[in-house]
C-alpha cells in the first residue's frame, strides 16, 4: 500500500491586500515602485496558532535549514501537534530530536500555557495587538519580536511594525536612505505613511531585501 498522504496545510491570505497596496502606493513614493515587482504574490498564514509559535521557538539562533531538520524530528514525536501530546513527551526524546534543554522548557511552557487556557485563542479576534504581545511574552523563550511575527504572519494583523527586526531597518536604510544608517525614529517617521498597513509595508520592504517571500 502506498503511504497516506499527509493532509494539505490550508492557506489563509489577508482580504484587506488589495485595499492595502492602493492606499500604499497611493502615499508611499517607494511603495509604488516596489509593490508591483512582486505581482500577485502576498502574506499567507498556515497552521495553527499552537503549532506557529512551537515552530519559532525550535528555529531559534540556528539556520533555517537546521531549523526544518529539528522540527521534522521533533515533529514526530507526538501523536498530534497539540499542547497536550508535547506535555506528555520525554525529555531524553526531544533532546534525541536535536532540542537543547532551554528549548525544551520553552516549548514545555508554550505547552502549559495553551492548555492551561492562561492564552485566550478563542478571544484573540477582539483584542488589541498589544494585549496579544502581552499574553505571549508572558511564555518563556517568547520576546516582542516573535510576538510581532505571530501577528504579522499567522494573525495578518494589518498595522504591525517590527521595530526590533534588522531587515525592516535594513530595508528602509536602502530603499529611503540610500544605505545610510536609520534609527527607530527614523523608521518610525517612514511608517507614518504606511498606516493603517504597515504589515503590508514591511512585507514588501522585506521583499526588497530578499525576494522570496518568507513562511513563518
Amino acid at each position: 500500500m502506498p503511504p497516506a498522504k499527509k493532509p494539505a496545510v490550508e492557506v489563509f491570505t489577508p482580504d484587506y491586500w488589495e485595499e492595502a497596496c492602493k492606499h500604499l502606493a497611493k502615499k508611499d513614493r517607494v511603495m509604488k515602485r516596489l509593490i508591483p515587482r512582486f505581482g500577485d504574490a502576498c502574506l499567507e498564514s498556515r497552521g495553527d496558532a499552537f503549532t506557529t509559535l512551537a515552530r519559532s521557538i525550535v528555529g531559534q539562533q540556528i539556520s533555517v535549514k537546521a531549523a526544518q531538520s529539528v522540527w521534522d524530528r521533533f515533529a514526530k514525536l507526538p501523536r498530534k501537534m497539540a499542547p497536550a501530546s508535547v506535555l506528555k513527551l520525554k525529555v531524553d526524546d526531544m533532546r534525541a530530536a536535536g532540542l537543547s534543554v532551554r528549548k525544551i522548557e520553552y516549548l514545555v511552557d508554550l505547552a502549559l500555557h495553551f492548555d492551561s487556557g492562561a492564552v485566550h485563542v478563542d478571544r484573540w479576534k477582539d483584542m488589541s495587538d498589544e494585549m496579544i504581545i502581552e499574553e505571549l511574552v508572558a511564555i518563556r523563550g517568547i520576546g516582542r519580536w516573535t510576538a510581532e511575527m505571530f501577528l504579522i504572519f499567522h494573525l495578518m494583523r494589518p498595522n504591525v511594525l517590527p521595530l526590533d527586526d534588522l531587515g525592516l531597518i535594513n530595508g528602509i536604510s536602502q530603499n529611503y536612505f540610500s544605505g545610510d544608517p536609520v534609527s527607530r525614529s527614523d523608521a518610525r517617521e517612514v511608517a507614518v505613511a504606511w498606516a493603517p498597513y504597515c504589515s503590508v509595508a514591511t512585507w514588501y520592504i522585506w521583499r526588497s531585501l530578499d525576494p522570496l517571500p518568507v513562511a513563518y
